[in-house]
């Protein structure tokens, strides 16, 4: 049964901008440790591939809080969640710690889709409790 859906675009742009600013601190404040290792290997070949992968986790992130009917408040935390890679290249959500907990307890596993552009990533989540 859907729990709830949650969609999100943002201009990579926007992202560009928050890298020049702040550094790789806000990268390391929106990634998991997982995320953030992939996203250095990504960034060291080639900058714009860092950024991209940066904007539809960002993007993911806030589909995700809106599609679990919590925003972004505990137990939602930009880290509690990381979009990883199931072997077949398929995206997954991989909830930790509180989240996991509250996934768990509630019955709830995640769907999630990315893409990126020139300009844009999106990503859209569904959030299914389970019978």
């Amino acid at each position: 049964m859907i729990y709830g859906i949650g969609t999100d675009i943002i201009q990579i742009s926007r992202i560009e901008a928050a890298l020049a600013r702040n550094g790789d601190r806000f990268a390391q404040r929106i990634l998991g440790p997982e995320e953030y290792a992939k996203y250095l290997r990504r960034r060291g070949k080639v900058a714009v591939r860092g950024i991209r992968f940066l904007a539809t986790r960002f993007a993911a992130k806030e589909a995700f809080s809106k599609a679990i009917g919590l925003g972004m408040r505990m137990p939602m935390t930009w880290r509690g969640v990381q979009f990883l890679n199931a072997p077949s290249g398929r995206p997954i959500a991989v909830a930790n710690g509180v989240l996991k907990e509250y996934m768990d307890n509630n019955g709830l596993s995640a769907q999630v889709t990315l893409t990126d552009e020139a300009d844009y990533a999106v990503a859209f989540v569904i959030v299914e409790k389970n019978a």
